[in-house]
């Protein structure tokens, strides 16, 4: 995996253990690469032997134009999280998107959601153009929200995904017609008390609206526990990072791991190795 910073990434132990599960041999490394180095780190991606890469911040949207093939989810969103080696050419895709859907799915997010409600995406970066894009892909109008208006304003103005996505400050949001919040920005990561709605009254949200936060350390955020104490269902980051992932590592090997192994992996931080391959029966 390649990003800037790389340190505190969780998806060495989860395809470690994918690799165990399905019996392949094979190795996943985090690296810390600065963005004036991502050119070369691709480059190297080349090597025979070498499946592929993901990408995570700040990678996901500068990558384009270095890779060779685009999937069309990719090209829609405009940022490649997977990339993969196939024959000396590199393939961006991006399984963020569909590791979201599969995650909102599992919460029970997804369940309740109307024709009329809207999404809102706080942040305008890589990952809210996924979240974008999962969000269209379920037929509802995205309302993308961000601390610098004018990149939300972009990121509206450039969609081509089809639906409605349009930008808008906090106070501009239809908040009572908002079945679903999804915070794709960095805001809480590895720092609990911040959020990126301070201040915010949850009771704005219908009863059955839900959260969700794409960051996943801490396991739960300010935006979390203010949901949460709201009454409102809220889940953290943990379940998408196992379905891209699993998404991820089928595209580099070809191998169906189950979703349990990456979140069993996740879940024992102290033994990221210890997943076994289930019998028949289980898998």
């Amino acid at each position: 995996m390649y990003a800037d910073p790389a340190a505190h990434s969780l998806s060495p132990r989860m395809h470690r253990a994918a690799f165990i599960w399905a019996g392949l041999s094979g190795s996943y490394e985090a690296e810390r690469v600065p963005p004036a180095e991502l050119p070369a780190a691709l480059a190297r991606l080349r090597t025979p032997g070498v499946l592929g890469a993901n990408l995570s911040l700040p990678h996901k949207e500068t990558a384009l134009p270095l890779l060779d093939r685009l999937s069309d989810a990719a090209r829609t969103i405009g940022a490649v999280n997977t990339v993969i080696h196939r024959d000396g050419e590199l393939h961006g895709d991006n399984t963020d998107a569909p590791g979201l859907l599969r995650a909102l799915e599992d919460a029970g997010l997804t369940a309740g959601l109307g024709a009329a409600d809207r999404v809102v995406v706080l942040g305008a970066g890589g990952a809210a153009r996924a979240a974008t894009y999962a969000a269209v892909a379920l037929g509802l109008e995205v309302w993308v929200v961000n601390r610098t208006p004018a990149r939300a304003r972009a990121l509206a103005a450039s969609w081509q995904g089809g639906g409605q996505v349009r930008a808008a400050e906090l106070d501009e949001v239809p908040w009572a017609q908002v079945g679903l919040v999804i915070n794709s920005s960095s805001a809480g990561l590895d720092r609990p008390d911040e959020t990126p709605l301070p201040d915010f009254d949850f009771g704005r949200l219908p009863s059955r609206a839900g959260v969700y936060d794409m960051v996943y350390q801490p396991r739960r955020t300010r935006l979390l526990r203010d949901a949460q104490a709201a009454g409102l269902p809220a889940e953290n980051g943990l379940g998408m990072l196992a379905h891209q992932a699993r998404l991820a590592f089928a595209a580099w090997t070809g191998a169906d791991v189950p979703v349990s192994v990456f979140l069993e992996a996740l879940n024992s931080p102290d033994a990221p190795d210890a997943a076994q391959r289930p019998g028949p029966e289980s898998a």
